[in-house]
């Protein structure tokens, strides 16, 4: 394994992981929604549990020279259909700061899965591909929630504006 350039993109990783963490606890704290800020509460504590395996992974890596192996098990919270609930729908306006928290959260999770696929696809260590290989698939989760939140967001502005030919 080539420890710096291992080092370096797991701490890269753990510095992505603390920011979408801030900014999801900043959109659940400023949010009037109870549903949005359920729903990006979940998204701190996932981003968070991201943080603590990364730094475990970047103390065993300084201190062994490797990465532990680790069995990663997919998301098990299925989250999806309680996000997609018809409390957010109707709580979160087409137009205003959730939906435009919703977007910003969209673009985070969109560079997250970049990130460690990028990695997952030019490492040669196993333990290292594994790790990096679920980071993206569960973001990846990530990004196709937002995104299905993104279209029922925007479908309601276009249903309330009609913007429909027919």
């Amino acid at each position: 394994m080539a420890t710096e350039k291992s080092m370096e993109i797991i701490k890269g990783a753990i510095l992505l992981e603390q920011k979408g963490k801030s900014f999801y606890k900043q959109i659940a704290d400023q949010t009037s929604s109870n549903a949005v800020k359920e729903f990006f509460e979940n998204m701190v504590v996932e981003e968070d549990s991201h943080v603590q395996m990364l730094s475990e992974q970047l103390t065993s890596l300084k201190n062994d020279g490797k990465l532990k192996a680790v069995d990663y098990r997919e998301n098990t919270k299925e989250i999806s259909e309680q996000v997609l609930s018809a409390s957010i729908k109707k709580e979160i306006s087409g137009a205003g700061y959730e939906a435009a928290a919703i977007s910003a959260a969209l673009m985070m999770e969109e560079k997250a899965v970049q990130y460690y696929s990028n990695r997952a696809n030019t490492t040669d260590d196993a333990e290292e591909k594994k790790l990096f290989t679920w980071l993206a698939n569960w973001e990846e989760g990530h990004v196709k929630l937002l995104i299905e939140i993104d279209k029922e967001l925007q479908q309601s502005v276009w249903n309330d504006n009609q913007f429909w030919p027919y």
